[in-house]
């Protein structure tokens, strides 16, 4: 039997996640695939940083080694930051890999054009990790989108801030000292601007509009706040109403075609699907046309909920009939 050689790129918690679930299902695997799986190769920044031990494994700082590799079949992506991701994820393809990646900015801006040369290509994009981590909403809006109509989405698409509005409200805590909780705990970085700010909400919510609607709405349009400005006074004085702050992003298509979205807070009562979210889940509500309102819900990141749709992702591209065995 043949074995599925594949790269990471990235070793950071992700990366690690994906190393340990592809050695750990080896046979789960292989039965899905019809080959096993084995890591090849590990792309790092400093090859002196102490890392777990990978036995047998290339370890490199130069992707020009990743691409050496001969009959390579997947890379996975794990690198924070567009570049050099994207361009790593470009020469994998024209290499005549199947790409896998949790890389939100970089996908909200060049998801299009990699899903585009991929299939010129004969290869394959999985990108379910750059949206709420282990919640399946991309292959939700896939499959909702052979026989049905998604008119509007509306998400909890940043776990950080999900927790920092929950702990003000069941604690009564000031916003300060929820963030310094959710450091201290690893739910947020050292600098949490693009989680606070609405700008890691808002990328993925570009990412689930390109892909529910076929286009994203002018970015510089799209209105963005964060949850930095709401006071503990408002959010306790709207729980004892009844009623939450959430951090939606919110994106549909108007009367007139046009694709609308914001990103903010927004004050919902106990009748909207995202109000019983709290903590660090990750919840998104997909209104259509004939089934109604769907929401799934589950944990945004992490090392395992986002590995374990990167291998999933993986293992689905590997069966697919357009997969490029052989390259010119």
């Amino acid at each position: 039997m043949a074995t599925v050689k594949a790269a990471i790129l990235g070793f950071g918690t992700v990366g690690q996640g994906i190393y340990r679930i592809v050695n750990e299902r080896k046979e789960q695997l292989a039965a899905r695939t019809g080959a096993p799986i084995e890591i090849a190769a590990i792309l790092v920044r400093n090859l002196e940083r102490p890392r777990p031990d990978t036995p047998g494994v290339l370890v490199t700082d130069r992707f020009e080694d990743i691409l050496a590799i001969p009959d390579l079949d997947v890379v996975f992506e794990a690198i924070v930051g567009e570049e050099p991701a994207g361009t790593y994820l470009e020469q994998a393809i024209a290499a005549g890999c199947h790409v896998v990646t949790a890389n939100k900015v970089m996908y909200a801006k060049a998801g299009a054009s990699l899903e585009a040369f991929a299939r010129e290509s004969g290869t394959g994009v999985g990108y379910e990790a750059t949206v709420a981590g282990g919640v399946p909403v991309i292959k939700t809006i896939q499959n909702l989108n052979l026989a049905n109509s998604i008119t509007g989405i509306q998400g909890i698409l940043n776990g950080t801030s999900n927790f920092i509005l929950t702990k003000m409200r069941k604690e009564e805590c000031s916003f300060a000292d929820a963030l310094k909780e959710a450091q201290e705990l690893g739910y947020a970085e050292a600098d949490p601007t693009n989680d606070v700010s609405g700008f890691d909400a808002f990328c993925k919510l570009m990412i689930l509009s390109g892909l529910a609607f076929g286009e994203q709405p002018d970015w510089e349009h799209v209105p963005m706040d964060g949850i930095d400005k709401l006071t503990l006074d408002e959010v306790i004085d709207a729980d004892r109403q009844g009623l939450r702050y959430r951090h939606i992003a919110d994106v549909r298509r108007g009367e007139d075609g046009e694709i609308l979205a914001s990103v903010g807070p927004v004050l919902i009562g106990p009748d909207h699907p995202l109000y019983g979210v709290d903590g660090v889940d990750n919840a998104v509500a997909i209104e259509t046309a004939y089934a109604g309102t769907l929401t799934v819900t589950g944990p945004g990141a992490g090392m395992y909920p986002t590995a374990s749709v990167m291998v999933e992702d993986a293992a689905v591209l590997l069966k697919q009939p357009f997969r490029k065995l052989v390259t010119d």
